[in-house]
């Protein structure tokens, strides 16, 4: 499993976001439509039926995140040695994205954790906003654009590409 952009790719399964696990939300994309899942969101919207996909809410990488992350860690490390027969803090919930899905019925919010720990670059963002839209161009472009990054998802083994390499691959894509 890989993370490219807002995407969470895992053997095929490709996730706006983080995959989510037990009654977490998440948003996955399939040939069929756009499945809402997890407690309080379950749901298909058929590729028919969906006019925009946009998703908002999208944590950016900055200095200020990444060392609210750092502190994080810190203060978490500190409380657990300082309270080694508690259990120490609880951990925080990664920011919650928000996945809005218009189509003939109305517009859905569907929400979905963002896998970035300190955040997304600006441009694998904008990149990953302008595929979610291609995706809605019609029945081909989405199922050639989402066969390629499932069979990409099938054949990477070695987890999260680096920044330059996550980039290429929206790139390519988008057909850019």
């Amino acid at each position: 499993m890989a993370m490219v952009g807002l995407f969470w790719i895992a053997e095929g399964d490709v996730y706006v976001g983080a995959k989510p696990s037990g009654l977490a939300p998440g948003v996955r994309l399939t040939p069929d439509g756009v499945v809402a899942l997890g407690d309080g969101q379950a749901g298909l919207h058929l590729w028919e039926d969906v006019r925009a996909l946009t998703v908002t809410d999208v944590p950016v990488k900055s200095l200020l995140r990444r060392v609210g992350v750092v502190k994080d860690l810190a203060v978490d490390t500190v409380m657990t040695l300082a309270l080694s027969a508690g259990p120490g803090r609880t951990d925080e919930a990664p920011p919650m994205m928000t996945v809005r899905v218009q189509s003939s019925g109305g517009e859905h919010e569907l929400g979905a954790y963002a896998a970035a720990a300190v955040g997304y670059s600006a441009t694998e963002a904008d990149l990953s906003r302008a595929l979610l839209s291609r995706l809605t161009e019609g029945a081909a472009t989405m199922s050639t654009t989402l066969a390629a990054m499932s069979e990409w998802g099938r054949t990477r083994a070695n987890g999260t590409p680096r920044t330059a390499e996550r980039e290429k691959l929206l790139r390519e894509w988008l057909g850019q």
